[in-house]
Formats: C-alpha cells, structure tokens, sequence
C-alpha cells in the first residue's frame, strides 16, 4: 500500500471520528421530564449532567407572514396592534393609553469567562435572532380610534443605548440603558424627547444579560432595577459581578441606592402583587446542568433576600461547578423561590391583573408571564404566554395555564419569541414579539372590567410571650408548645 493511500486512509478515520465526536457533542442531553414535571411550587428537580458544551436546539425565527397569528386560549382573541418594528423588547403603558416601545438589542457582546461555552453561546444566540444591532430607540404607538391597532408611530428618542426598562410619574420618564438609569422630562402625549436626560444612576454594564428592567414603587419614591449577572456561574470571577445578579433600589429624592436583593442570576420583570403589596420578579436560572435543569422561576423580593446564585439554586442545592468560595452564612440564607416556570424557558415579562383588565374568569386572579423561549433544550421549552393563578391570600397555585401558544413553527423554527407584557387601556394585554418585530393585543371582548385587587390587611401577631429577666429561666418551665412530643 501506498504511503499516500496509507495518509487518505488516516484521514478519512480523523475526519469520521471528529464528525462522530462532534455529533456526540452537540446531540445534548434530551430531557427526561415534561416542562410541566418541573413547574408549580413543587417542582421535580432532577440529577444534575455538568456539561462543558450546552445542549443546542435553537429555534431559528421564520416569522408569522401575511396572516399568520399565535393561538389564543378558548375566550380570548388576538391581533396585530403594531408591525414592522425594529426588535421590540420592553413595552410601557401611559396613562393615556400611549405605549412606548424600547426598540433595543445587546451591546457589543462581552462576557466574562470568554472560551468555548460563551464563543458557542454567541453562535447561538445569532441564529435565534438575538444578535441584530440594536436600534437603540423608544417608540410611541397610538391608537386613537381605539379600534385595537395602533395607527400613530413616532421616534421619542433615537440616541440611548441597548435601552430596556422604562417607567413613568409626574412627568418624568426613567429609561435603563444598560450602563445607566436615565430620567427625561416628558409630558404624557408628546411626540418627541428633546431635552438632556439626567444621569440617576450608573449600572455594570453590558455582560450575558444586558437587559436592565425597572419599576417605581407605588408612592413613587424609589425606583427598582434588576441587573442580570455577567456569566452562567461566575466563571469569570466573582469581582465581574459585582452590582450584578441583584436588584437595586434607588431612592430618588437624596440619589442613594443600595442592593435590595441578591442572588437572582437573571431577574427581568418586576411587578407589585396587588394582593400582598410585595415586589415579585421573574429570573432566569444557571444553565448546563442538563435540559432538566434548572428551573426558571417567578418569586417575591422581600428586602436584603438573597436566592443563592451562584453557589446554591433552589435554596439547598449545591452547583458543585462554582469556583469562588461560598460565604458560609448562604446554605442558612438562601431563600426558596416560590413559583417555578420550567427550565430554560427564558421567562421575560410580567404582570399581574389589575383593576380594569378585562379577561375570562379563569384569568382574573394570577400574573402573566412571557416565557421568551429555551435555545438549549431538548426538546424546545417555552414560546409562549402563560397564566400564572394565585390564592386569595396573594400566593402562586397550580400550573402555568397556556395563553398564547403556537410559536414553535416545528423542524427547529419558530414563528416569533414572545417578550414583554403590559395591559393596554382598554384592560387587553400586549405582548412584545421581538423577532417577529409585532406587539399582540390578547383581548376577551365580552368579559367585565376587573374591580380593583383587594390588598389581604390585618393587625400584626401580639408575642406569644414575654421574657423578663434571665432568658434562660424562661426554660425552667417551658410552656406545653415546647414540650418534648409537641410538634
């Protein structure tokens, strides 16, 4: 034999066995349990499968076409309120019915840790859309006519950047780019923003989550700002993420600002639960544990908590992959998320009903979420809009119930990615679709306007008793509910 023939032959093996590899590689790891195995307040969490190279199955965006529109749940109907945007991803309500749109995509993408995981992931991430220039801009959309399609379109603002959460109150306009939080002065109906923004806040910026969601307090003194992480797990060091995996609380009178909450690797919707009057968020969870893992979640924020990452998920479970050393008081501290919405499924927007809204019965008492969509499970999770039911007494219950559905378009396509929620003035919801460059309206035509949300009130507990001197005496004889058997 040849020695030429012996090399073909030696590269023909090379070639099928780096082939072989790869597809091993980049088969993944197919989920054992159903999405909803993994949602609701006790989720299953399965074994952890440390992966070196995430599970691809990323859903290339194809678009709706002429006529095409996602399916609603039984009572409801759907419609195009606006087209032909330029990545819409944060959608605001004015008072008076104006909506402002941040037209907005990632800066320059920089993450820390670098190597394959985030060179891969940025491959990713291109194909599922996510890697357009971001036009940098806020939108106005009016609709008028109040026929449910907004006719009115104007440029506010064309020169922020990456811009994401927005709020309003008494003429002023607070905008999250993400590196800072700015404030304009802006009157409801007008067209433009001409003035000089004022700089509130600087913020870490960009990193894997550049988005910076925001929402103003109801008495309107302190604006909140989560700030995603910089990395899956902290593998570029824990200094990089400082200021980050958090939520920060601003006060806007004196300008100071502290961390509210930690902990919460990718928190993006913020709302206040009419219920309760606490703060909940939605969070994306770590990735490459596997495609059951680890659940994305939707949880109250009470101040100074902290919800584990990177060191800890689900309020007890070590990632063993984490370098940095973990403070020793967190396996104490760390806090139990109290709703999950499956793994991977990207959970964006959030809102709760309010009064005004005008849904079915079944969706009248409980938070939407937009679940943006996975790009590295299998199969695909998310891609849609889900109803979340809460209690009486203000708590999550049951599973999430479908809204909007049909995104997926099938052999690893997908229609549209939906992204942000937010209740139009006629009590419909709209919802963001930033690959498909539409805003939905979700409406129920025959339901009532909801009544305004009862806040549960009540006295605070009295002590169960009083210690006077020695507390230890106190044990000398402890009372029945101590006793040994009394549990």
């Amino acid at each position: 034999m040849s020695i030429l023939k012996k090399i073909g032959i030696g590269l023909l093996v090379v070639i099928v066995l780096l082939v072989g590899a790869g597809w091993w590689v980049l088969r993944g790891d197919p989920a054992e349990y159903s999405v909803e195995d993994v949602t609701g307040t006790d989720p299953l969490l399965a074994e952890p499968d440390p992966q070196t190279i995430p599970t691809v199955a990323v859903a290339k965006p194809v678009g709706w076409g002429e006529d095409g529109a996602p399916q609603a749940a039984e009572g409801l109907q759907v419609n195009r309120f606006a087209a032909g945007l330029e990545h819409p991803r944060i959608i605001y309500a004015m008072p008076n019915g104006d909506i402002i749109v941040a037209e907005s995509n990632a800066p320059e993408r920089v993450v820390a840790g670098g190597g394959i995981t985030n060179f891969i992931a940025g491959i990713l991430f291109s194909r599922a859309g996510a890697s357009v220039p971001s036009p940098d801009k806020l939108v106005l959309l009016r609709d008028a006519d109040g026929d449910g399609v907004a006719e009115g379109r104007h440029v506010l603002r064309d020169d922020l950047s990456s811009p994401s959460g927005i709020a309003w109150r008494e003429g002023k306009l607070y905008v999250a780019n993400h590196d800072a939080v700015l404030r304009f002065d802006y009157a409801e109906g007008d067209k433009v923003i001409t003035g000089k923004p004022e700089k509130l806040m600087d913020l870490p910026a960009a990193g894997n989550h550049w988005m910076r969601n925001l929402v103003l307090s109801p008495d309107g003194k302190n604006l909140y700002v989560a700030v995603g992480s910089a990395s899956n797990i902290g593998e570029g060091g824990m200094e990089a993420e400082q200021g980050r995996a958090a939520i920060h609380e601003l006060h806007l009178e004196t300008g100071s600002s502290r961390i509210y909450a930690a902990g919460l690797r990718n928190p993006n919707g913020l709302d206040w639960n009419p219920w309760t009057g606490e703060l909940w968020t939605t969070v994306n969870e770590r990735d490459m544990l596997g495609s059951d893992l680890v659940p994305d979640y939707l949880t109250n924020v009470p101040i100074g908590v902290n919800y584990g990452w990177p060191w800890l998920y689900w309020n007890e479970e070590v990632d063993e992959r984490v370098e940095a050393p973990m403070p020793l008081y967190l396996t104490d501290y760390a806090r139990t998320p109290e709703y999950a919405l499956g793994p991977h499924v990207a959970a964006l927007g959030l809102v709760f009903t309010e009064e005004g809204a005008r849904m079915p019965e079944k969706f009248s008492h409980g938070a939407f979420i937009a679940r943006h969509g996975s790009w590295n499970r299998k199969p695909a999770a998310g891609y849609d809009l889900v109803y979340v039911p809460f209690d009486e007494r203000g708590n999550p219950t049951g599973k999430p119930v479908p809204v909007l559905q049909s995104f997926l378009a099938g052999d690893g396509e997908t229609h549209g990615r939906p992204t942000w929620v937010a209740w139009d003035k006629t009590g419909a919801l709209l919802l963001s679709d930033d690959t498909a460059n539409i805003i939905w309206r979700i409406s129920a035509p025959d339901a009532a306007a909801a009544s305004a949300q009862i806040r549960n009130t009540g006295n605070s507990l009295p002590p169960r008793r009083q210690l006077d001197g020695d507390p230890a005496r106190a044990f000398d004889n402890p009372p029945a509910d101590l006793l040994p058997g009394s549990f």
